[in-house]
């Protein structure tokens, strides 16, 4: 058990975290929703497979490239508003309506009018996105000092989050429904209108709510301006020269990569399964079974998951907590070969609680334990802090690894003989699909257990390291 009590100034009053959360929930909501509308590019509004993999690949490298200028920035900034909160409402608005603008599309147009169309608001959408949440993962940070509190406010926001993942599944269900739309294009359309003002709703809520930290003792900042502009590039690669050489961020970006790769991989396969070895082959008898696994994934997350993990950080500190909660999730990987039984669909849900404490720690304890290191980065290399960039770095490593995912995924499926035009697949293929659905993010578990074994920013060096900073900047 933690044997330092969390003082009442280092506490986040209950509707910070709220706040907090509901952007989080859009950091969710506007990646899940993209990713199940852009599977109707080419259903929907008939853009040939290949041009939508680049419309899906290209963005991306876009957004690799912005994040870390943005947490530059955002760090950098001087204002009376905050270095978060003004760009947090600006850019909640800006992905709100571009989201609603990228797809607002028309399957009567010419490909390659609704492929440059779609491409150049993605860019414009992603810029908009980014403005939103490099700064607010930044802002997560730094909202408070205590070892923790930092779990706690992290572990809330992770399951306000998780809401994104409850609904997600069903968008689905809800654009291929003629009760509900005339046609798929009209699905998207109309849907992504809802999507777009929620995220503006929810994510203005954390620069309204969210407090943040007395900006008098962030000395050595520097001076973002059109005119400084090769200084600032030169700024942002020694920041991140600098943060590359962080040992402890180094090793959460390396476990997260493995954890969230090995997951991502993977991710589509339980779908497969259910529907080509469950009800072999019958889209309409596997029904929304697909549907209900990943939402009762997402409620297990939020409302067991998230709770346990963050109390066992408090009892046996951060870096045990993940070693056990992704060993916890090896065993629930393995309980997939029996729960995934046609005898029997509702055990599809057996293996759920154990396996969702890879992704439901994951997230709650890495964007914990990445607070704790920007302080470590504050200790040896002194001013300015770099929360946002720490955050852009990290979740650029996120996002590699999702990228990465995408294409090793299909060279899995391609490997075990899957063939997406037969309605049914060899029971060669289906045994081997499903050793690759089990096999595949258990080794990539163990070997982020691996990577995390000798983290050594501990709670008693993290408040060895907060009671230096204190004195260092003269605070009481």
């Amino acid at each position: 058990m933690s044997h330092y009590e969390t003082l009442p100034k280092d506490r986040v009053p209950i509707i910070q975290k709220a706040a907090f959360g509901a952007g989080h929930l859009v950091n969710n909501l506007l990646p899940g929703a993209l990713g199940v509308f852009s599977f109707f590019l080419i259903t929907a509004f008939g853009m040939d497979p290949f041009l939508a993999g680049l419309l899906g690949g290209i963005p991306r490298i876009y957004d690799a490239i912005t994040d870390p200028i943005m947490g530059y920035i955002s760090d950098n900034t001087k204002s009376k508003w905050g270095r978060r909160r003004p760009y947090i409402f600006i850019g909640a608005i800006m992905s709100g309506i571009f989201f609603m603008s990228l797809w607002q599309l028309h399957p009567e147009n010419s490909q390659a009018y609704n492929f440059w169309y779609f491409l150049m608001f993605s860019l414009i959408f992603l810029t908009g996105n980014t403005i939103f949440s490099t700064p607010l993962i930044g802002f997560g940070y730094e909202m408070t000092s205590d070892y923790n509190e930092r779990t706690r406010l992290m572990g809330f926001a992770q399951t306000i989050g998780q809401i994104s993942w409850m609904i997600v599944p069903w968008f689905w269900v809800i654009i291929a429904n003629p009760d509900f739309f005339e046609t798929q294009a009209h699905g998207v359309r109309g849907l992504s209108i809802v999507v777009g003002l929620a995220c503006i709703v929810f994510g203005i809520l954390p620069a309204i709510f969210c407090k943040e930290v007395d900006q008098t003792n962030l000395s050595n900042r520097d001076h973002i301006t059109f005119k400084n502009l090769l200084k600032n590039m030169k700024g942002l690669l020694h920041n991140m020269g600098l943060i590359f050489k962080n040992v402890p961020f180094v090793r959460l970006c390396g476990a997260t990569f493995l954890v969230f790769n090995g997951f991502q991989m993977v991710a589509s396969f339980s779908y497969f399964i259910i529907v080509f070895y469950m009800f072999k082959g019958n889209y309409g008898a596997a029904g929304n079974w697909p549907a209900w696994f990943s939402t009762i994934s997402a409620i297990t997350t939020a409302i067991l998951i998230i709770p346990v993990i963050t109390l066992m950080s408090n009892i046996l500190g951060k870096r045990n907590a993940f070693i056990i909660s992704t060993a916890i999730s090896m065993v629930g990987y393995m309980l997939k070969w029996w729960g995934f039984n046609p005898d029997n669909p509702w055990m599809i849900f057996m293996p759920i609680p154990f396996m969702v404490f890879g992704i439901g720690g994951l997230f709650t304890l890495m964007m914990s334990m990445t607070a704790d290191v920007c302080d470590l980065d504050e200790l040896n290399n002194g001013m300015p802090r770099k929360e946002g960039t720490y955050g852009a770095i990290y979740w650029w490593m996120v996002k590699l690894g999702q990228g990465l995912a995408l294409v090793l995924g299909g060279l899995v499926l391609k490997l075990v003989g899957f063939d997406s035009k037969a309605t049914i697949q060899t029971a060669e293929t289906i045994v081997r699909l499903r050793l690759a659905d089990i096999i595949i993010p258990a080794i990539t578990a163990a070997m982020a257990i691996l990577v995390m074994w000798n983290y050594d920013l501990s709670e008693d060096r993290a408040k060895e390291i907060k009671a230096e900073l204190v004195r260092r900047r003269g605070e009481l």
